[in-house]
């Protein structure tokens, strides 16, 4: 999720403040739930179609004190620091025909990461947005119409999930999707690793931390996919808007800044198992900087490196692998490996050139609690020799920037997480990372961080 920072008051709120309103809200999904699900199943066949459903989630965080001899204005606080997020999201769909399903999300929105989600490449909390607020805020976050077309061949009933009807669906056929909705929910998917509100937290677990995808500070973009699924393979290609500057709360209006994904994916089996192979690329065009030219014009004239000196109309490239394998009816393996031209500054996402992440996930079932999850990740973040040399010259990225960077590392991570199915269809879990080098600087850290998240959906 690409986030902008908003300064928060020195006095943010603390999740003990938040954690009652936010209970509050995972139970009233709990049983709205139940009512919408009756709601489904007694609504006549026939077109149109309606369903509601809804998701809240809150996410607790906290670091521990680290080594810190220095610290610039987009570093993570040294100091023990405890901050929360909280969300809670209406998904209300209709089927107007065949395969026609228009949906809009309204979500609320609360809460911080820690440090004003700033200082570490690999952020640890996908549900902290850079855009944080004391007080409950709505958007509409997703606004889109989907169509699907059946061509034919094997058929099977898609099981209804969020934002997505129950309906019959042909291995061959094509999916076209328009309006506002995340890049993300099409693209780099993965079975194990890629919701922040059920599985991993780390921005660079739950996506390729080098996929600079289009997106507003929460987010989101204007644009269009079209999906073409044939037998086991399935192109994907997408348009959308790029923010009007890098790292913005405003989107484009008019593609004259925008981006380009293709993914292509394989479906296989092994020994019975079923696998995915997923490759993605993506090429921004908009109004951005070249690395060395600011930190040349640093150098110059003896100031900080500023990359909107030197912004103006290019095009940065990358590319990422994603892989994802059953092991076992309980076991999953992912692992993406993933690269970005270093020589210009992220424009969305965050200051990742080269990415590598891979981990397992462990279904409940051997230890008798068939609905728990236990998940372990490591993932490698590194920045190119340009991006190293800009934040050495006093230069901010989307999430870093020490001030100087003297001795410049691999920044490394490893998060383990236990998801408990609790009575009432919620979901507790227990979040631990530890952050070697963050922001690729061998002076700080390392970092401890411990979460905790309550989760509810009603599907």
């Amino acid at each position: 999720m690409t986030m902008k920072h908003l300064q928060a008051p020195a006095h943010a709120s603390s999740a003990q403040r938040s954690f009652a309103p936010a209970l509050a809200s995972v139970l009233s999904v709990t049983m709205f739930g139940l009512h919408a699900s009756q709601a489904q199943a007694d609504a006549a066949p026939n077109w149109p179609r309606f369903d509601f459903d809804a998701q809240s989630t809150f996410v607790a965080q906290a670091n521990g004190r680290f080594h810190s001899p220095y610290r610039g204005a987009n570093s993570l606080g040294p100091s023990a620091n405890g901050r929360e997020t909280w969300d809670a999201t209406l998904y209300a769909g209709v089927e107007l025909w065949s395969g026609g399903e228009l949906w809009v999300n309204p979500e609320i929105d609360q809460g911080f990461g820690l440090s004003n989600t700033l200082g570490v490449a690999g952020f640890p909390s996908g549900e902290a947005y850079k855009v944080g607020a004391n007080s409950p805020y709505v958007r509409t976050q997703r606004l889109f119409l989907r169509q699907t077309i059946n061509l034919g061949g094997p058929t099977q009933t898609s099981p209804a999930a969020l934002n997505q009807f129950s309906d019959l669906t042909a291995s061959n056929r094509i999916v076209a999707t328009v309006g506002k909705f995340s890049v993300a929910d099409i693209f780099d998917a993965n079975s194990y690793a890629h919701d922040p509100r059920g599985d991993f937290l780390n921005w660079s677990i739950i996506d390729a931390a080098t996929f600079d995808y289009a997106a507003d500070a929460w987010g989101y973009s204007w644009g269009g996919a079209f999906e073409i699924y044939r037998g086991p393979f399935v192109v994907r290609l997408g348009d959308f808007n790029l923010s009007r500057a890098p790292n913005s709360i405003k989107l484009g209006a008019d593609f004259s800044q925008y981006q380009v994904v293709a993914e292509l994916e394989s479906d296989y089996g092994v020994a019975g198992h079923q696998g995915s192979l997923r490759l993605t690329a993506f090429a921004s065009h908009g109004r951005m900087g070249r690395l060395n030219e600011a930190t040349a014009l640093a150098h110059a004239s003896g100031q900080p490196a500023d990359i909107a000196a030197v912004r103006r109309m290019q095009t940065r490239p990358g590319l990422s692998l994603d892989l994802q394998q059953m092991l076992s009816d309980n076991v999953g393996f992912f692992l993406r490996a993933g690269w970005a031209d270093g020589r210009y500054e992220a424009y969305e996402f965050t200051d990742v050139d080269r990415s590598l992440s891979a981990g397992l996930s462990f279904g409940g079932a051997p230890w008798r609690r068939p609905g728990d999850n236990l998940g372990l990740a490591l993932a490698l973040n590194q920045a190119s020799r340009d991006r190293q040399k800009f934040l050495d010259a006093g230069g901010l990225g989307i999430l870093i920037g020490d001030g100087r960077l003297p001795h410049p590392r691999t920044e490394a991570i490893v998060e383990t997480y236990y998801d408990i199915a609790a009575p009432l269809g919620l979901h507790l879990s227990l979040d631990l990372q530890g952050v070697i080098n963050p922001g690729y600087n061998r002076d700080r850290g390392p970092v401890l961080i411990a979460g905790f998240r309550l989760h509810a959906a009603t599907k």
